[in-house]
């Protein structure tokens, strides 16, 4: 958690070739420029090792940030806008048509969605803002794998790097929240499913769900827990959890089921933008958001079981826990010791040892939405409450049908700030009054290195020749 989207990539275009301005005529070159290097370091972060791409990702928002003024400023210049309250005579001299990659979209395994083209500005917006989205969905994956880290993190470290992921997940929200309201307004010729209304909304509610289980985390002792289970190198084995206030445990059982409502309707959106015209929706992100659902609605499950076992309702406490597995379809079988039951536990436990691979690794960790994790928190709690209740406390459990049927619904904490379209500023616009420089031709960011680009005939470089020699060979020599 967060989901692992990966960075698309896009074509060249040289925008003054599209588009002209008379009263700023240097704006069309600039904003080339910076496409160019948009370009470029969605490139290199494509071929940077999972490692070093988390690193990487600050280089990458950069360059989406400093491109974005002059493309809107492009807009508003086609729409009569203004900026900083200057008006922009520009002009379409013939259509735009940029190529973008999907980072949602269905495709064969082991293979990338190929590149989509899409014809005019609107389609650009669209597609740059969503790899914004997605840029700061990942800077906030980067920060929580900090906390699964070998080495244990302080009580203020966590809450810094909890309260960092959160803006990075709340920004990806008002940017795709962004998004939608844009395309009611404007619309975006595309077959990407970025493109669509539907598929917007669903990724802002899915980041709004990840940033309200996040206001939990910080206060939630368990994973941490579970973190410390899994660190080898830990040695505070004695450590007791720290205890949930129990004014708070019906307040995180809220949170937890309005993040479940949030990705419900996430779930919702896709499955019906799947079925859309613009193709299918990429399997893992459906189930990922699902698993989300299912771990939301068992982590509200565990914390209403908390309050009823601080209560002294501990037989109850059990039947919460009991429909916390429920929820996360981890049911047992009827006969204990069967061999279906084995065969699903060794499942089970071979999972789990999967997912503490990756998140050693530091790649596609979290793939299940923190459900094997509640899974492991849950069967702590279940195996120390039977104890107490079989040797103290011997109290009937109640079926945990009627408990599910009659939770209460959810509760939203984070108040989503609007995205604002970054301008340029005064002295910028003035600068762009200037004629271009023709001596010096403003890069579209097409370069040999590119995968996507063939070389033209008879440029080929010949193993052995000296470097910059010709390629030619008929009646010419080496020397």
């Amino acid at each position: 958690m967060p989901y692992q989207f990966f960075v698309p990539t896009t074509s060249s275009i040289s925008l003054q070739s599209c588009i002209g301005s008379d009263s700023h005529p240097s704006l069309p070159f600039t904003a080339t420029t910076y496409r160019a290097i948009l370009r470029n370091a969605l490139k290199k972060h494509k071929r940077l090792s999972p490692q070093a791409q988390a690193t990487d990702l600050t280089s990458v928002r950069s360059s989406l940030i400093s491109y974005l003024p002059y493309l809107f400023a492009l807009d508003a210049g086609l729409s009569d806008g203004t900026v900083e309250g200057e008006e922009i005579d520009a002009a379409l001299r013939k259509e735009v048509e940029t190529e973008w990659r999907s980072s949602i979209s269905a495709t064969l395994p082991g293979r990338e969605p190929s590149r989509t083209k899409g014809k005019g500005l609107d389609y650009e917006i669209c597609c740059v803002l969503s790899a914004l989205g997605y840029i700061s969905a990942l800077l906030a994956r980067s920060k929580l794998h900090m906390l699964y880290g070998e080495t244990s993190l302080t009580s203020d470290q966590r809450t810094a790097v909890i309260a960092a992921a959160t803006k990075h997940l709340l920004d990806a929200a008002s940017v795709h929240t962004y998004l939608v309201n844009r395309s009611g307004e404007n619309a975006v010729s595309g077959v990407l499913p970025e493109t669509s209304s539907s598929a917007q909304g669903a990724l802002a509610r899915l980041a709004l769900a990840e940033a309200t289980l996040l206001a939990i985390l910080k206060d939630d002792p368990w994973p941490g827990v579970v973190a410390r289970d899994r660190n080898k190198n830990d040695k505070e084995w004695m450590i007791k959890p720290p205890e949930i206030p129990k004014v708070r445990t019906h307040l995180f059982a809220r949170l937890c089921l309005a993040a479940a409502d949030h990705a419900e309707a996430a779930e919702s959106m896709l499955r019906s933008e799947a079925t859309g015209h613009t193709g299918r929706i990429d399997v893992a992100l459906v189930r990922y958001i699902s698993d989300l659902k299912k771990t939301s609605r068992a982590k509200a499950c565990r914390f209403f079981g908390i309050d009823a076992d601080m209560g002294g309702e501990t037989g109850k406490g059990i039947a919460w826990l009991n429909a916390g597995e429920e929820e996360l379809g981890f049911t047992k079988s009827r006969t204990e010791g069967s061999k279906l039951q084995g065969l699903a536990k060794l499942k089970k436990d071979w999972t789990e040892k999967r997912e503490d691979k990756k998140i050693e690794t530091g790649r596609d960790w979290g793939s299940d939405a923190g459900r094997f994790e509640e899974a492991r928190i849950i069967e702590m709690l279940k195996k120390k409450w039977n104890k107490m209740n079989d040797t103290v406390n011997t109290q009937i459990v109640p079926p945990s049908g009627p408990l599910i049927a009659n939770m209460p619904s959810g509760r939203d904490i984070h108040s989503m700030k609007p995205f604002v379209p970054p301008t340029l500023d005064g002295d910028t616009l003035a600068q762009m009054r200037a004629p271009p420089d023709r001596n010096s031709t403003a890069s579209d960011g097409t370069d040999s290195s590119s995968e996507e680009e063939t070389r033209a005939p008879g440029s080929t470089h010949l193993p052995g020749a000296f470097p910059g020699g010709s390629t030619s060979t008929g009646g010419e020599s080496y020397y």
